[in-house]
C-alpha cells in the first residue's frame, strides 16, 4: 500500500467542524482485528496521542477528551479513513497523522510522534481552534 495522504485540516474557531480524510491507496481493511487503521495527534510541548483508531471488526477507540465529539469511518472501496471532528475544542489543535495500516496494539501516548517517515504514516495535517 501506499503511504497515507491526509487532507481536509485547517483553522476553525472553537465549535466548529473538520472533517479530515486519509487515503493509502492499496490499502483494504479485512473483518478481523488484525486489521486497523488510526489517527493520532501531536501539539507542540504535548505528548503524541492516539485520538481514534478502527478495527476490521468494526471495534473502535476514542481517547477520553474527545469521545462524543469525533468518529472514525472508513470508505474501504476508496481506501480512504475519515475522522469526523465536530464541536472542536482549542486542545484539539495539533498535528494529526493518518496510520494505515496500524498496529493490533498500537500506542496511545508517546513523548513524539515515532512514526513519522515510517511507510505506513501519513505526513500530517494541521488543525488549529482559536477560542
Amino acid at each position: 500500500a501506499a503511504r497515507p495522504v491526509e487532507s481536509g485540516g485547517g483553522s476553525v474557531e472553537a465549535g466548529g467542524s473538520l472533517r479530515l480524510s486519509c487515503t493509502a491507496s492499496g490499502f483494504t481493511m479485512d473483518d478481523s482485528d488484525y486489521s486497523n487503521v488510526g489517527w493520532y495527534r501531536q501539539a507542540p510541548g504535548k505528548h503524541c496521542e492516539l485520538v481514534s483508531s478502527l478495527s476490521g471488526d468494526g471495534t473502535t477507540y476514542y481517547e477520553d477528551t474527545v469521545r462524543g465529539r469525533f468518529t472514525i469511518s472508513l470508505d474501504n472501496s476508496k481506501s480512504t479513513v475519515f475522522l469526523e471532528m465536530n464541536n472542536l475544542k482549542s486542545d484539539d489543535t495539533g498535528k494529526y497523522y493518518c496510520v494505515a495500516p496500524l498496529p493490533r496494539y498500537p500506542a496511545r501516548g508517546t513523548s513524539s510522534c515515532v512514526g513519522v517517515g515510517r511507510d505506513n504514516w501519513g505526513q500530517g495535517t494541521q488543525v488549529t481552534v482559536s477560542s
